[in-house]
């Protein structure tokens, strides 16, 4: 009787706070929206003819199947490697550490990291730099041929025609004075030189002068010209010589044949720069978020595993070394299967724990891909209050989703019972 008394506190708190609102939600389910009407189980069949519905249990399998494996493997990982670092208790403090840092958080930082500008986003920005440094990029993306004085091609390459000996004028427009490159000297003076007999000379320019006045298509003292332009000889369908504009946008072909000439500026000129990766996009919206996840809770993974690393018999890992066992086997055919038990529960706790996930699917997917990475979590959310205000259909979901733990739930109780035995 004493020790009824003390446990019903605890009872009726959990009666309150779980199996209340679980009876709850399973009734609820048999009802329609408004809750006044018994519909059976059509709330049951409707889940699983809403593509919606479909979609949020086929990212939830993505999820179940793969955050809990890749955690695990991390944390096995580190938890071993950290055995030999130096300040393992520093390593293993900073590792921990997003534990600290709430789901919403965590989102916000994950929202701001993946973002598609490379001027917000951290990860755009090194991807654009990488890209950039190994393929360069378009110095003049915003340039265009002054209409009626150059011709444009499909492939946004503009082009005239010129024979060696001749003079040539690329005038163009579109970019403004202060995104010339620095080095940017007036380009009068390239516009007067003389072409040999087999020589093509020309000049590459901003047709624009500061303050207004000059004259369109002629080169006038003022105006800039534009270094670092590819422009290219072409006869025939084939380039029969390339090169780049000098500082004053001067460039000069030698050793040509007579006869007319494409004078050339190819579409990378003009190619707009590289923007990165769309990481919160339709494709790549559900990785991302399982990024940001295994951020959170590698650490929690690696101190378990750590904990139950340090518990192995050093015997019998220094009787595999003596026995001349290299340290790949004895990882392979020691340590791992000596940590199966406490690998095994915190694979099924990670399950349980990503079955469950929402603050992260619901903070970082944006509104227009936020259907691509519905969980169930987020559909019962969204179909019960985000809009749907169908409570019964919800509730099912609800029903289904803790249909789903129950499993992971008794095996990781049963592993508890087993190892205190």
């Amino acid at each position: 009787m004493i020790a009824l008394l003390f446990v019903f506190p605890a009872l009726l708190l959990l009666g309150a706070l779980v199996v209340y609102p679980v009876l709850f939600s399973v009734g609820r389910s048999f009802f329609d929206a408004s809750g006044t009407r018994f519909v059976g189980g059509d709330n049951y069949a409707e889940m699983f003819r809403d593509p919606a519905t479909l979609k949020a249990i086929r990212n939830t399998t993505i999820w179940v199947v793969v955050a809990p494996a890749l955690l695990t493997g991390l944390g096995l990982i580190l938890a071993v490697l950290v055995e030999k670092v130096r300040w393992a208790t520093a390593f293993k403090l900073l590792l921990f550490m997003p534990m600290a840092v709430s789901f919403l958080a965590a989102g916000i930082i994950f929202r701001l990291a993946y973002d598609e500008d490379p001027d917000k986003g951290v990860l755009n920005a090194a991807v654009v730099s990488v890209h950039d440094a190994f393929k360069g990029t378009s110095t003049y993306p915003t340039a265009r041929g002054r209409t009626g004085l150059l011709t444009q091609d499909r492939d946004g390459a503009y082009r005239t025609t010129a024979s060696p000996g001749d003079p040539v004028t690329l005038p163009m427009v579109g970019v403004l004075p202060k995104d010339l490159p620095r080095d940017a000297r007036p380009a009068a003076p390239a516009a007067t030189r003389t072409s040999a007999p087999d020589e093509l000379r020309g000049v590459v320019y901003l047709d624009f002068t500061p303050g207004g006045g000059g004259e369109q298509g002629k080169v006038d003292p003022e105006e800039s010209g534009l270094p670092g332009m590819k422009v290219e000889a072409v006869r025939d369908g084939k380039t029969a010589a390339s090169t780049t504009t000098a500082a004053d946008g001067s460039f000069r072909f030698t050793g040509l044949d007579k006869g007319p000439y494409t004078v050339r500026l190819p579409e990378s000129n003009f190619a707009p720069p590289y923007q990165g990766v769309s990481w919160l996009g339709p494709t790549l919206v559900t990785p991302a978020i399982i990024g940001a996840y295994l951020w959170i809770w590698t650490g929690f993974a690696m101190v378990l595993i750590g904990a139950g690393l340090s518990t192995l018999p050093r015997d019998a890992l220094e009787a595999a070394r003596m026995d001349g066992a290299n340290e790949w086997q004895i990882f392979r055919r020691i340590t791992v299967p000596l940590l199966a038990p406490v690998l095994t529960v915190v694979f099924v706790t990670l399950v349980i724990n990503v079955m469950k996930v929402f603050d992260l699917v619901y903070i970082i997917a944006p509104g227009p891909v936020q259907e691509d990475a519905t969980v169930l979590a987020t559909q019962m959310w969204l179909v019960s209050f985000g809009g749907g205000n169908d409570q019964g259909l919800g509730s099912a979901l609800g029903v289904l989703l803790l249909l789903l733990v129950i499993p992971a739930m008794v095996f990781n109780v049963r592993r508890f019972r087993n190892s205190q035995r």
